[in-house]
């Protein structure tokens, strides 16, 4: 554990980061996005490591920059600044490409960079009472950087919506837009939910999951022609050749778990 992050792994495989500035809501600062970089680029290359979980201590999730980095970098020249957002560019596109399962579990507030963090992850449960926000227009501000990710998610009508506007959002609402998978009761709730859905993380191959969020970057948006056709049908085949699908065939028809998922 440090200053900004509590790290901790189970024998299952299960590695969790909590972001852990409660007093400032565990808003972003430059040592933040460092010490998430460096988290993310450790976890992922760790063979061990089969599910990431991203939660934070105390009420909120992430509610965006830190009010003090913020004054600092109005003072920067623009170049400054530049360089200043690639660190926060680099840090969201490692968790976005993480070649693991990534859970969010949110609580409390979820604003501008936070909404950011929730977007690169696979899987999000959150809080019904939690709040979402992109409220950078409000500063004469874009979200810029965590765009992308946003944008993938809750595509260009929300964002149309909830760039301009800069108004806070319930789960609910979340969730009917594409940035939020389930609901849960309570801060709680989210701990047993969690659990499910590790449980059926763990039962997939660590390889094929890699490959499967892989082949979601390289298909999305492109148009079904024979190029497309014959890059997914090579995929497929090197799959089925691989070890991995070998022994998950050869534990079907023995009636027994692969040897990467729980043995019962």
């Amino acid at each position: 554990m440090n200053d900004n992050l509590e790290i901790t792994r189970d024998e299952a495989g299960i590695a969790r980061i909590s972001l852990n500035r409660p007093a400032v809501h565990n808003a972003f600062n430059d040592a933040l996005i460092d010490d998430l970089h460096k988290a993310f680029t450790e976890l992922s290359a760790d063979e061990s490591v089969r599910v990431i979980v991203l939660a934070a201590k105390g009420k909120s999730f992430c509610a965006g920059a830190d009010l003090e980095w913020m004054k600092k970098a109005a003072g920067y020249s623009e170049q400054e600044n530049h360089r200043d957002a690639q660190k926060l560019s680099q840090m969201l596109h490692i968790i976005n490409s993480a070649p693991k399962p990534v859970i969010a579990l949110v609580q409390g507030a979820a604003l501008g960079g936070g909404v950011g963090l929730v977007a690169c992850c696979d899987i999000v449960i959150a809080v019904r009472d939690a709040l979402f926000g992109l409220s950078e227009v409000r500063l004469g501000l874009t979200p810029a950087t965590i765009s992308p990710y946003v944008i993938a998610k809750i595509g260009e009508t929300a964002a149309r919506r909830y760039f301009l506007s800069g108004e806070r959002f319930d789960a609910e609402t979340a969730s009917k837009i594409g940035l939020v998978h389930e609901t849960v009761g309570s801060a709680g709730d989210l701990i047993t939910a969690e659990k499910l859905i590790t449980q059926k993380l763990l039962a997939g191959a660590p390889q094929a999951q890699a490959e499967a969020k892989a082949l979601i970057s390289a298909v999305k948006y492109r148009p079904i022609d024979a190029a497309l056709r014959d890059e997914t049908a090579a995929r497929i085949a090197t799959r089925r050749i691989s070890p991995e699908a070998r022994e998950g065939f050869a534990a079907f028809f023995e009636k027994r778990p692969p040897y990467w998922a729980p043995q019962k």
